[in-house]
C-alpha cells in the first residue's frame, strides 16, 4: 500500500478511537470524504505516477475511501449505541406496587353522557347492544331503504375501503340485525322489541363549530303493536329530561327526511350554550339538531323479517357528541376530539 493512504488509514484509526460524539464524527467526515478532504487531496498527486502506478493508485484510494466511510458509520452506531444506554440508566425504576394515583383523569364527556343515557334507556326496559364500525353497503344503505344511486345516499360523504365495505356513516346500519336478532321474540312471545346501540359514525365533511367528521351516535328502536309517534315523543323527552336535569327542557320536531322512516322528524333542543339567543355552535338559530327519528319505513321493517302490517315501531339516531357539548358547554365540537387535557380536565364530576 503507498505510504502516503496507508499513513492517512492510520491516522484515521485514531482520530475515530478519540471520537466521542456525532459532532466530532461529522468533522471527521468531511475532513476525509469531504470535496476538499484529505482522501480526495491524495489524487492531486496521481499526476507525477506512471499510467501503470496511476491505476494501483486509484484503487488504493477509492479502498481507503469505502473504509473511512464503513468506519465512520460504525462508530456512529457505537455512539448511539452507548447514548441510548445511558438514556436507560438513568430512567429510575417504576415500582409496580405502588398503588394505582386514581384522581388524575377522567371519563371523557361522550363517555360520560352515553353512559347516562344507556341508564336511562335500561330503566325503560331497553337492551344496550354494541356494533361494529366497519360495515357493508347493504347494512349501511340498502337495508335502510337506500338502495343504490339513491339520491340521499348525496347527504353522506362516504368512507369506502378497498375491499367493498365502508365506515358507518350512521348507527342506523345496525339497525337490520337488531330487527333480526330480536324479531322471533317478537312474533312468538310478543315481545316489543326496545333496543339502543351507541357507536362511533364517520363522514368526510367540512369541520365546524358545530360539524365533525368523526362522531358518536345512539341509535335505538322500538318495534311491537300499535307503537306510535307518542311512546317516540316521550321515550325522547324522559331521556333529555334526565341527562340535562331539566324536566322544563325546550324540545321541538320539525318535519325531516330520512329514507328508513315515514314519518320523519328532525328533534331540536334550544341550544344550552346561548340559551337560545343564537350563537355560532347552533349556527345563530337558538336550536340545535340532535336526533333525527321517525316512524320506522315498512320496507325496512320487511327487511327485518317483520311484518309491518302487523307491527309498527320508531327509530331515532341520537347524536351524542351534540349532547355532549350541550350538556358541558363544549362551544366548539372538534375540542372533544383534540385529544386536549385543558379542555378534557374540567369533566370530571362523573368518575
Amino acid at each position: 500500500m503507498n505510504t502516503a493512504i496507508l499513513e492517512l488509514r492510520e491516522k484515521l484509526d485514531a482520530a475515530l478511537a478519540a471520537a466521542q460524539s456525532v459532532a466530532e464524527l461529522d468533522g471527521l467526515k468531511v475532513e476525509y470524504l469531504g470535496k476538499k478532504g484529505s482522501v480526495t487531496a491524495l489524487l492531486k498527486n496521481m499526476g507525477k505516477l506512471s499510467d501503470e502506478e496511476k491505476k494501483s493508485f486509484g484503487r488504493e484510494v477509492n479502498e481507503l475511501k469505502d473504509y473511512a466511510a464503513e468506519k465512520i458509520a460504525e462508530k456512529a452506531a457505537a455512539l448511539a449505541a452507548a447514548e441510548l444506554a445511558r438514556e436507560l440508566d438513568a430512567v429510575e425504576t417504576f415500582d409496580i406496587s405502588l398503588p394505582p394515583v386514581l384522581d388524575r383523569g377522567s371519563f371523557h364527556p361522550v363517555t360520560l353522557v352515553q353512559r347516562r343515557c344507556e341508564a336511562v334507556f335500561r330503566s325503560m326496559g331497553f337492551q344496550v347492544e354494541d356494533y361494529s364500525e366497519i360495515v357493508t353497503d347493504y347494512e349501511c344503505f340498502e337495508s335502510l331503504n337506500i338502495p343504490p344511486f339513491h339520491p340521499a345516499r348525496d347527504m353522506q360523504d362516504t368512507y369506502y375501503l378497498d375491499n367493498g365495505q365502508l365506515l358507518k356513516t350512521q348507527t342506523s346500519a345496525a339497525q337490520n340485525a337488531i330487527y333480526k336478532k330480536y324479531k322471533d321474540a317478537l312474533i312468538n312471545e310478543g315481545k316489543p322489541i326496545k333496543a339502543v346501540f351507541p357507536g362511533r359514525c364517520f363522514r368526510n365533511e367540512a369541520t365546524d363549530a358545530c360539524h365533525e367528521n368523526t362522531f358518536f351516535q345512539m341509535e335505538g328502536v322500538m318495534v311491537g303493536k300499535d307503537i306510535s309517534i307518542a311512546n317516540l315523543i316521550y321515550s325522547m323527552k324522559t331521556m333529555l329530561s334526565e341527562v340535562f336535569e331539566n324536566y322544563g327542557l325546550k324540545v321541538r320536531l320539525r318535519p325531516g327526511f330520512f329514507p328508513f322512516v315515514e314519518p320523519g322528524f328532525e328533534l331540536d333542543i334550544s341550544c344550552q350554550i346561548c340559551g337560545g339567543e343564537g350563537c355560532p355552535s347552533c349556527k345563530h338559530s337558538g336550536w340545535l339538531e340532535l336526533c333525527p327519528c321517525g316512524m320506522i319505513h315498512p320496507n325496512v321493517l320487511r327487511e327485518g323479517g317483520i311484518d309491518p302490517d302487523v307491527y309498527t315501531g320508531f327509530a331515532f339516531g341520537l347524536g351524542l357528541t351534540r349532547l355532549a357539548m350541550m350538556k358541558y358547554g363544549v362551544k366548539d365540537i372538534r375540542d372533544l376530539n383534540s385529544g386536549s387535557l385543558v379542555a378534557m380536565s374540567q369533566f370530571t364530576e362523573d368518575k
